[in-house]
């Protein structure tokens, strides 16, 4: 008898994983998605994904959902025993610097020990899987910020020619602020690399820069393209924190993020990490980016400005997108920073 195809994603009904639950699933005989709302907990009800776990139920009939603590050790090792999932995509996290001040054994138990968990129950009862492990820009900590910078009229940019491309992985991860949040994101990613090397097994740890799409619930404190479109749309006040509004994230749609996924499970690496993002041609400053929204929409931003950084934020952050390029040619970014503004506003409004 066949055995069944499985693909095991936590944090399911989040931005990138309710998107790869969509796009993926008729590659898949199941589909299981881990996913408690904890999201609500940390932002209130408008950080709630209780509307898109209802519409991946109702829609992707191979779609089985479980609200699930992922930080349960007994629960997730039962689970891998379970269905020995063929890929896993480890989306599952709490996602803000300033929740994570508050929070910060919970945030460690989330980002950190469910990554631990997870890891020793697919060493233990399904090494043979392939493993995503959604990271995050932030475990290079504030050391970006150390870069020599050239300030624009609406942005800040790079001195130097050598991080023209943006910053690539060998960026060191040393002697810098992190912000809680960054620490335990951080810790997930080496315990990711570690099972990689000393164990043999296929994974990857994905450091993102600014992950968005229509799906995110974005709030202040996380999502902040998405964000910025909800307030303008709804006529709500947007705070920059510092910099002069001149902090510039590179962007990428949650679509182009699920197509280099796809191709991690077809051609699997050991240990790998590599930056994902969308590069120099999709970095935007928060002027930048109230400007195109405002063009688009027709709609003037209101926002006020608290000249206070959010501790541990970058100034300039821009993906090197030259390694995951070498490695996997065919991958390729479709949306534009354009696009993805019209498939932000379309989606929210």
């Amino acid at each position: 008898m066949k055995k069944k195809k499985i693909l095991l994603v936590t944090g399911s009904t989040g931005l990138i994983g309710s998107e790869i639950v969509y796009e993926l699933n008729k590659e898949y005989d199941v589909v299981y998605g881990i996913d408690n709302n904890e999201r609500s907990k940390y932002f209130g009800s408008q950080g709630s994904t209780s509307k898109i776990k209802s519409f991946l139920i109702k829609n992707i009939k191979n779609y089985k959902h479980l609200d699930l603590d992922i930080s349960n050790k007994k629960k997730v090792f039962d689970l891998i025993d379970s269905i020995k999932p063929n890929n896993v995509v480890h989306c599952a996290a709490q996602p803000s610097h300033d929740t994570a001040a508050r929070i910060p054994i919970r945030d460690f138990e989330v980002n950190a020990f469910s990554t631990l968990n997870l890891m020793e129950a697919l060493r233990k009862k399904s090494k043979n899987s392939s493993v995503i492990y959604f990271s995050t820009n932030k475990v290079y900590g504030d050391n970006p910020n150390k870069i020599k910078l050239k300030e624009k009229k609406k942005r800040y940019d790079y001195l130097q020619k050598k991080y023209r491309n943006g910053i690539n992985e060998s960026f060191s991860i040393d002697n810098c602020l992190h912000s809680l949040f960054g620490a335990s994101k951080l810790s997930g990613d080496i315990i990711v690399q570690e099972y990689g090397r000393y164990f043999d097994m296929k994974t990857t740890c994905l450091r993102g820069g600014c992950l968005t799409g229509p799906n995110q619930s974005g709030v202040e404190q996380h999502g902040f393209l998405n964000y910025l479109v909800k307030c303008n749309l709804n006529r709500k006040s947007y705070t920059i924190n510092g910099y002069k509004g001149k902090q510039v994230r590179d962007n990428i749609h949650s679509k182009d993020i699920t197509n280099f996924v796809k191709l991690f499970f077809e051609y699997p690496r050991i240990a790998e990490i590599y930056n994902i993002g969308g590069g120099r041609s999709n970095s935007i400053s928060i002027l930048e980016a109230i400007e195109l929204i405002e063009k688009k929409t027709g709609k003037k931003m209101i926002y006020n400005y608290r000249n206070v950084p959010r501790i541990g934020d970058h100034i300039c952050y821009i993906s090197d997108l030259r390694k995951i390029k070498k490695h996997y040619p065919k991958w390729e970014i479709k949306y534009s920073l354009s696009a993805i503004i019209d498939d932000l506003i379309n989606g929210l409004m």
